[in-house]
């Protein structure tokens, strides 16, 4: 939402003569009366921001506020009549409630503790501000009535406030109202405004929700005073992308005026000229900067530079886009180093040049040479066609990077465009390649929850008011990754968490204040796209993705900044804004290329980042040049200027070359996927940058004026070229430290509450319950593990594809808080904690490993650098020594923020994820022990005796550094033992592994009961090291379960391999933990009462999240979790090969919408069972190019269509029963006897709108019931999405799908938002039961049909999970059959049942069940 002059707003209801400077009055409406409330007057400042007041923006005024709008010739409530209206502007239309009852009730608890306790009752609604550039229809108008309002209760949507009439008849209320700021339209206006378009409502060109709440004030005391209403609307909105409202709008209109491009008197004023403006623009030029650039324009260049010339120079060429450190010349202590950063990080690639390195240190991601595979693709990619297999030759790539600033700004969206941009490095990377899985890290400050345990966090720390806090960071940062790649259809597969902040003995603050928000990705490239092609004169520079919006301005070089340096209003401006599904469908167009194999149009691909177009359009034409028209560019707002037009990081863009006679192609595909595409300019071989305003010649041109200058025209060579390099100097800060001092007193079970409360150590249900880990199918292991799904994978592993077994690993090491006392061995036990990691999984050999190194630390102030360059130097030493590289990497060296005139620097560290290739993605070892009283415990200690307490957790907890730092004294030793275990693995002697790391030998051994549900009874020696060092040094090790029998054997391998191996344990079935140590018992706990409080933090987060009676179900089920008992009545199979490879089989439409994503793996599964599945979107259907008619089944996929903005499916929805003959198409297919359907989560939600499940005389668009009978699928009861590997039990029904899988309980994926089965007749409800159209039911371990959460994840009456029709051709589940129909994406299962992890699942035999049918039909009777 705007500040006060960014839009006109007027509401009769409230007082008139709204202020247009900012500061003076109160935005929120209050109820008004003759008595108590006579005096009190409404407030009308302007709450944009709690706490911070800003100057509103330059070049606005506050328009007049036009009359009541006017739709002619509608006679509706809807739309006020009024002779003098115009008839384009902004209607408000008001549904209720915006938060559900058990949502409403929470708020109510945080606002009474918070707020004032004389709040007793919240009421909420949710506005929709739809701007119409034209009267609707009465029939457009009921359109637009079905899309907002939900369903079954029509009658909660209307054209007055529920809450102001409400306000009328209670004197003690008064109205917050907040939404999101109108400078751009954001992703829900996006999605909402695509979904109007596909009905054909062109009428409706913005359309944004704010949220309305009505606080009821106890009669007995005085109204709330501004501080109280400052400080409720801080709880619910987001100050960076959300304001208050403070009256009703009328338009989204806004009168800036775009700036013009100005010129800097260089040649007049010299560098003074440029010292102004680089404060007025934050464009972080630091004193080398100045002297080049002064030099460039006044000396060289000899002009004067445009404004847009210097950001431009100021973005592509920061720190954060060049790199300049690492490049850069160091000296440390007056002695200039011998290598530079870049030179020491590329020494161990160059050092084995012989190795299986495709892409390294250059492009957008990094590369290794994979195996050839059998990718199923469509045989026409880019248009209606087929799906088959073909055999290709996939590359496995790696990416990571972090959005670090941008997080501690604004942490959602920061988040989102993090995940966003490293989604672009990945399809970007060559000429175009496949994003499959994505990793995720996040490092912030003390958490300080309230209520938690955590006495190592200091409460005297003051946190900085223009930054989030860590504890915002952690839950929003988190959301904002998860939500995008949720929506775009990215697995997140594997992560880090950790917080710290504490002040050292030399007096320095340490926290991380400026947080890390690390996202990772590993996908494939196609081997003949790994080199991008040259700018050749004649190619065509293109653009592709969304429009133009003013936001991220001058995000490159605010992100070189120490936060704080900057004036908050710039740093604001350097926040971006994320969509998702925009991105997705970029995607699309990039995955459609290079599925063409060689035959890709792509000659070049660039991802649009930091520094918007400036960075973008100048790497993809250097050194050929080209002329670029800046009115070229797709804008999504017409008040932008020329700056920002060309400056923003505007996301979801891409910019490529592509040869002329492939522009007709590019244009069908962008439209296909409804991507806006434009040729912006062409190589022309000048060798510069040449940006010109078509719009102002052609002004000049009619004006009869001359023709202006160019907005830019650079050489690229002087200002991308290679550049003079920079020198950095800085000091060595020696290191302060004492020996760990913790009182004798303390027991072990002391010193676990509190290391088990580390959010390094604890679980990390928090982060993963709500990340999409199994959409594309092709996850292999992701995060969780054992029977009860707890997050302690340590490997993640990606297939190649549905029916080859070779894959991809990735493992992440960090020890951050080691390189406050020694960053030369923080960097080797970063690569030793990745290896120890990564060996879980039977990889194609060590030396193939590869790894992305990113580098977080505050490095331009005296002693960071000189920390990093150490670091640097042992990390080339160690992976010389191991035969392993750095590929790549991205670096973040501002890691520092002011508070109270302190720079609090965030501790030093450095990420490594190491990928390579895997031969059998079926050998994977998972840490949950397996064998009960079988089990062995074998320690490896990779520390050889050594047992240093540095830096650890334990230290940590109590809120000390230690002084002795572990380290890896032996690299070559953790070689050995690297292909030692990996032998193992190959023989299947290993049934459980896990590595030693925060925390210690004492917590991965817990972790390993935790996540089998079983016992051990541990006996160590301590080696006179003492109990404490024994049990929680981080020394590197590994822990192995193998089988009692096997342990002989094992034992002899590793010792003819010079590995020592030490039983410490045996594995019990009964459910406790004893620790012997030295011959006597410390310990004796059950399992679940220490992993109770190894989940303690995670479900305090948790209750941050999602419905705190949801958190406390789970939380107090875990303690008496059992194993699933899961059973089949039939035993999985694979398809007949006569029925793969007939030459004619059964047609079936994958049919998808905008922001579906889960199309890849239905079509596999399809595949899988003998159909033909054809790549159908709703553009074909609607185009006539494809038809119904011709096939024999649908696949409704899953997914987030127009990203659900509307609630779920229903702009899919909306899109076939609004638009005939295309409903007619429908009906028909729905009628014919020979066809099926499935629907799957978004198509189960849209299955359910058009009312073909649970039948056509029911409701939706069949049934005589309509909308008000129908079921459909509402809201999870948590309030948030899940994504879990929950049971389901199979029964009696006609569903044709299902027949003889009868009587079986078994797993399956689930993951939405919107899965909870409602039913607004009761009757229907009952009919469903009795006829058994509920054929798939959640259960729970005892296979006992259940609605407590979070066995049923959605809060579904009588645990229904699906729906069939009355004739079983039609069905419609929430659950992701199609995501685990081969045992290998099947994260756990019971040993008895007897099935070989390379084979099929039970869930083929829906698909093949589907086929059968197919096969026998022979027409009505």
């Amino acid at each position: 939402m705007a500040c006060p002059g960014e839009m006109s707003v007027s509401n009769p209801l409230r007082f008139q003569g709204f202020p247009c400077n900012v500061g003076k009055r109160n935005g929120f409406l209050a109820a008004r009366s003759s008595g108590l409330r006579k005096s009190q007057q409404c407030f009308q400042r302007h709450l944009c921001w709690p706490g911070v007041r800003r100057a509103s923006v330059p070049n606005v005024r506050l328009l007049p506020a036009p009359g009541a709008l006017v739709s002619r010739g509608v006679d509706s409530s809807l739309v006020h009549k009024s002779d003098n209206a115009p008839e384009a502007g902004v209607i408000q239309l008001y549904r209720i409630p915006y938060l559900q009852d058990s949502e409403t009730i929470e708020l109510l608890r945080q606002v009474q503790a918070k707020v004032s306790s004389n709040i007793v009752g919240i009421k909420t609604e949710q506005c929709f501000n739809i701007q119409l550039d034209s009267a609707l229809t009465p029939e457009k108008l009921a359109t637009l009535q079905w899309l907002l309002a939900e369903t079954y209760e029509p009658d909660m949507l209307q054209a007055q406030s529920f809450l102001e009439e409400e306000v009328s008849r209670s004197p003690y209320s008064v109205i917050v109202e907040v939404g999101p700021r109108m400078t751009f339209s954001t992703a829900f206006s996006t999605n909402a405004i695509s979904i109007c378009k596909s009905l054909s409502l062109m009428e409706v060109t913005r359309l944004e929700r704010s949220r309305r709440y009505l606080l009821c004030l106890d009669p007995g005391y005085g109204p709330l005073d501004e501080s109280q209403l400052n400080n409720f609307a801080a709880l619910v909105h987001d100050r960076m992308t959300e304001c208050v409202y403070p009256n009703k709008l009328t338009s989204f209109h806004s009168d800036v005026v775009p700036e013009p491009v100005r010129i800097v008197p260089v040649i007049e004023r010299g560098r003074e000229a440029l010292e102004e403006i680089n404060v007025k623009m934050g464009l972080a030029f630091d004193e080398q900067d100045i002297k080049y650039y002064t030099h460039l324009f006044r000396d060289d260049i000899k002009r004067n530079p445009t404004t847009v010339e210097l950001f431009d120079i100021a973005q592509s060429n920061s720190e954060h886009s060049r790199h300049w450190f690492f490049n850069g010349k160091l000296v440390i202590d007056g002695e200039t180093m011998p290598r530079t950063l870049f030179q020491l990080v590329k020494s161990p690639l160059k050092a084995n040049p012989d190795n299986n390195s495709v892409i390294g240190f250059k492009d957008n991601s990094s590369a290794i040479k994979g195996y050839p595979a059998n990718q199923l693709r469509p045989t026409i990619p880019g248009s209606t066609s087929p799906l088959s297999v073909m055999m290709r030759e996939l590359d496995i790539l790696f990416t990571a990077e972090t959005h670090n600033f941008p997080c501690a700004v604004a942490p959602y969206p920061g988040a989102e465009t993090g995940a966003g941009g490293r989604i672009r490095d990945t399809h970007a990377t060559g000429k175009g390649s496949f994003v499959v899985a994505s990793t995720a890290g996040y490092c912030v400050g003390n958490l300080r929850i309230e209520g938690a345990y955590a006495p190592w966090e200091d409460p005297s720390f003051s946190y900085p008011s223009n930054l989030a806090s860590p504890l915002q960071i952690l839950i929003d940062a988190s959301d904002g990754a998860s939500d995008y790649g949720n929506k775009f259809g990215e697995p997140l597969i594997q992560g880090f968490t950790r917080n710290f902040g504490t002040r050292l003995l030399n007096g320095e603050r340490r926290e991380w204040l400026k947080p890390i928000m690390f996202s990772g990705a590993i996908g494939q490239i196609d081997h003949a796209h790994i080199s991008k092609g040259d700018p050749e004169i004649g190619m065509l520079v293109v653009k592709i993705g969304g429009p133009a919006y003013r936001i991220g301005m001058g995000g490159g070089a605010a992100s070189s900044m120490v936060s704080g340096q900057n004036d908050a209003e710039l740093d604001f401006n350097a926040v971006q804004r994320g969509d998702a599904e925009m991105a997705q469908k970029l995607y699309r167009v990039v995955r459609a290329c290079a599925e063409m194999g060689e035959s890709n149009p792509i000659i070049s691909i660039h991802d649009q980042g930091a520094g918007g177009n400036c960075n973008v359009v100048k790497e993809i034409i250097y050194p050929k040049g080209a002329e670029i028209d800046i009115r070229s560019i797709v804008v999504g707002d017409h008040t932008l200027s020329v700056l920002e037009i060309w400056g923003a990081e505007y996301q979801e863009q891409d910019a490529l070359l592509v040869k002329p006679e492939s522009r007709s192609l590019l244009e069908s595909l962008c439209e296909r996927e409804r991507v806006s595409m434009a040729v912006i300019g062409t190589i022309n071989g000048c060798g510069k940058i040449v940006l010109i305003d078509s719009a102002a010649v052609k002004h000049a041109k009619l004006n009869g004026l001359p023709p202006p200058t160019p907005v830019e025209d650079l050489e690229l060579e002087k200002v991308l070229g290679d550049m003079p390099q920079k020198t950095f100097e800085f000091k060595r800060v020696s290191v302060v430290s004492e020996p760990l001092d913790i009182a004798r007193g303390v027991t072990i079970m002391d010193a676990l509450k509190r290391v088990l409360s580390l959010p390094s150590v604890c679980s990390k249900r928090f982060l993963t319950t709500k990340v999409d880990r199994c959409v594309t199918g092709l996850v292999a292991q992701q995060q969780t593990v054992g029977p009860l799904q707890l997050p302690l994978a340590d490997v993640a592993v990606i297939a190649q594809t549905y029916t080859d077994l070779t894959g991809g690993a990735c493992a992440i090491g960090e020890q951050p808080t080691k390189g406050l006392l020694n960053p030369k061995a923080m960097a080797r036990l970063a690569v030793g904690e990745a290896l120890t990691n990564l060996v879980w999984a039977k990889v194609s050999s060590l030396s193939d490993v590869k790894a992305s190194g990113n580098w977080m630390y505050a490095a331009k102030l005296d002693g960071e650098g000189a920390d990093m360059y150490d670091a640097a130097v042992a990390l080339a030493d160690c992976m010389i020594q191991l035969g392993i590289a750095i590929d790549g990497g991205k670096d973040s060296l501002s890691m520092a923020a002011q508070c109270d005139g302190e720079v609090v620097k965030a501790p030093g560290n450095l990420v490594i994820s190491a990928y390579v290739t895997c031969p059998d993605i079926t050998l994977t070892v998972t840490p949950d022990l397996k064998l009960g009283k079988d089990g062995v415990l074998l320690h490896i200690d990779l520390g050889k005796g050594k047992r240093r307490l540095g830096g650890s957790a334990l230290a940590q907890a109590f809120d000390q550094i230690g002084n002795d730092c572990p380290d890896i004294d032996d690299v070559l030793y953790l070689k050995k033992t690297f292909e030692a275990i990996q032998e193992l693995l190959g023989e299947r002697l290993i049934s459980a592994g896990h590595d030693i790391s925060d925390g210690g030998l004492i917590v991965s051994v817990l972790e390993m009961a935790f996540a089998g549900n079983c016992g051990v009874k541990l006996n160590i020696d301590s080696e006179d090291s003492g109990i404490l060092q024994a049990l929680f040094a981080e020394e590197l090790g590994l822990l192995l379960e193998v089988h009692l029998k096997d342990l002989s054997v094992v034992k002899q391998k590793l010792e003819s391999g010079g590995i020592s191996a030490n039983v410490i344990g045996q594995v019990t079935a009964s459910p406790d933990i004893e620790l012997v140590v030295d011959g006597r018992l410390h310990l004796k706990e059950k399992t679940s009462d220490l992993r109770d409080i190894w989940e303690e933090t995670s479900f305090q987060l948790e209750g941050l999240q999602r419905l705190k009676s949801c958190v406390r179900l789970e939380k107090e089920g875990l303690k008496h979790r059992t194993l699933p008992s899961w059973s089949l009545s039939f035993t999985p199979k694979f398809t007949d090969e006569k029925l793969l490879t007939a030459s004619s089989k059964p047609k079936v439409a994958i049919l998808r919408e905008e922001g579906s994503n889960g199309d890849r793996e239905m079509a596999a599964a399809f595949y899988a069972a003998g159909f033909e599945p054809w790549d159908i979107t709703m553009s074909d259907l609607l185009a006539g190019k494809s038809s119904l008619e011709d096939y024999r089944g649908i696949a409704f996929v899953g997914g987030f269509s127009y990203a659900d903005v509307l609630d779920s499916a229903k702009g899919w929805a909306a899109s076939i029963r609004f638009n005939q003959p295309l409903i007619q198409q429908f009906q028909n297919f729905y009628n014919r006897q020979d066809t099926f359907s499935l629907g799957v989560c978004n198509g189960c939600q849209l299955m359910a709108l058009l009312g073909w499940v649970p039948g056509s005389d029911v409701g939706g668009s069949l049934g005589s019931g309509g909308d008000m009978s129908q079921p459909r699928f509402i809201h999870n009861e948590s309030g948030r999405f899940e994504c879990r590997f929950t049971s389901v039990s199979i029964g009696a029904s006609p569903a044709i799908m299902f027949k003889g899988m009868e009587g079986s309980a078994l797993g399956i994926w689930s993951a939405h938002g919107e899965g909870r089965a409602f039913f607004p007749d009761e009757n229907v409800l009952a009919s469903v039961v009795k006829s058994n159209l509920a054929p798939v039911r959640y259960c729970d371990d005892a296979n006992n049909i259940t609605e407590l959460y979070p066995f049923n994840p959605n809060g579904s009456p009588l645990g229904i999970a699906a729906l069939c029709s009355p004739d079983g051709r039609h069905l419609a589940m929430m659950p992701h059959p199609e995501r685990c129909f081969m045992m290998w994406q099947y994260p756990w299962y019971p040993k008895e049942w007897q099935l070989e992890k390379s084979g099929p699942s039970p869930w083929l035999r829906m698909f093949q069940n589907a086929r059968e049918c197919s096969a026998t039909y022979r027409g009505p009777n």
